[in-house]
């Protein structure tokens, strides 16, 4: 393993060039956009892109994972037609759905316009499109193709929503925006990487339906964990919403884009090629035991640093940088550090339950963090003892799941 350490570090620099592009114009408008919209407005978007990122997860049965695994033409092709085909019914399902919601009277989605309401759908399907596409590239090793297209969306996003509020958009400008970027970075990453023809069908054939059964775990267990987890990393916002108020939601959403930058930025490019050395090592030696632990230091020496300054200093900073109106928000980001930081940690070596088959296990974890958070968010008490409340108990949770990818890359028998 250690002949493959260099390439391991050419392909995360890789990466990381790619999501540093695709993540530094959103944070370096980031000022900018607080200081033309207001925290409620952030707040009703962020609701809208949260409602995408869960219907996403499902749009893609996970499958895109499995396109890691397979690597034959014909193979990915029909693994892109089932998910094509897969998230047209359910970016139709979220539209009807959410609409029908509204019209009786479900409080959350009254914050939205009706005009966020019909663009679920078609957010959910350009996301759900742009993950499977960037798993065919993941696949075939073309980390720079796909950082191309990273940066090509992000940066669409960054300046659509800069302009659009600028001439008066409002919630809607971010969200415009935000379709703008996923259609053009969907578009970049198809130019560039030539995935194979997929047409979607009006039902699935036999090749579709035998990929189903043959991959049927990670839609059996991967999906309803990371089902879960989105539910999860979104739940936070819409109970925060419920309870305590748009504006509050506003401040916690601002927290979590801040806070997530790390994990967008770094522990992403390097899940991306621990993928790759994890599988090669354990269908070489049976655990991936070396990998796992050279990523653990990589990524506990990449996180450190900024968690700390995040601890000590983020309200100022929060009001330096988006201005006075958010340093509430830096006072949430203070309580957060630590939770980001055994994210940062914990999020890239989760690929481990996949690669060891414990999704199972997986999903039981993803249900004790559900009910976690829920019982944390609706416990009484303020907005700060409500996020305190869910920092001690997800922190505590990750140290588990740590605990348990270690066993799990050296291929031990854990019970379940």
């Amino acid at each position: 393993m250690k002949a493959a350490l260099p390439t391991f570090w050419k392909h995360v620099i890789t990466v990381l060039g790619g999501t540093l592009g695709a993540q530094a114009l959103p944070l370096a408008v980031a000022p900018l956009i607080t200081r033309l919209c207001t925290p409620a407005e952030m707040g009703a978007f962020s609701l809208w892109l949260g409602v995408v990122a869960v219907a996403a997860v499902t749009a893609t049965l996970r499958m895109e994972t499995a396109m890691i695994l397979d690597h034959e033409p014909e193979q990915q092709r029909t693994c892109f037609r089932v998910v094509f085909y897969s998230a047209t019914v359910t970016a139709l399902l979220v539209t009807s759905g959410a609409l029908a919601a509204r019209s009786l009277g479900i409080h959350a989605l009254g914050r939205l316009s009706l005009t966020a309401l019909f663009t679920l759908g078609l957010g959910t399907w350009l996301t759900a499109a742009m993950q499977t596409t960037l798993a065919y590239a993941t696949s075939h090793g073309a980390f720079g193709k796909a950082a191309h297209a990273k940066i090509w969306g992000a940066g669409t996003i960054a300046v659509g929503q800069l302009v659009l509020l600028y001439l008066g958009g409002g919630e809607l400008a971010l969200l415009g925006g935000q379709l703008l970027g996923l259609a053009a970075g969907l578009a970049a990453a198809r130019l560039q990487l030539k995935p194979p023809r997929a047409p979607i069908g009006l039902r699935l054939d036999r090749d579709q339906r035998a990929y189903l059964v043959r991959h049927r775990d990670f839609w059996r267990f991967s999906l309803p964990g990371n089902l879960l987890n989105a539910m999860v990393s979104q739940l936070p916002l819409f109970l925060i919403g419920l309870r305590h108020g748009a504006y509050a939601a506003g401040l916690f959403a601002l927290t979590q884009r801040v806070l997530y930058a790390p994990v967008a930025l770094l522990a992403a490019s390097v899940l991306e090629v621990f993928k790759r050395q994890s599988v090669e090592e354990f269908k070489t030696v049976g655990n991936c035991a070396n990998a796992y632990r050279y990523t653990f230091k990589i990524l506990l020496a990449l996180g450190l640093g900024p968690s700390l300054v995040l601890f000590l200093f983020s309200p100022m900073l929060f009001a330096w940088i988006f201005g006075e109106s958010w340093r509430a928000a830096g006072e949430l980001a203070r309580i957060l550090a630590p939770l980001y930081f055994l994210n940062f940690i914990a999020s890239p070596l989760s690929y481990v339950f996949f690669v060891a088959g414990k999704q199972k296990v997986d999903l039981v974890w993803q249900v004790a963090l559900f009910l976690m958070t829920v019982s944390a968010f609706l416990a009484p008490g303020s907005l700060r003892e409500n996020v305190l409340w869910y920092t001690l108990g997800y922190s505590l949770l990750y140290l588990v799941y740590l605990h348990l990818s270690w066993l799990y890359s050296q291929n031990r028998i854990v019970p379940a």
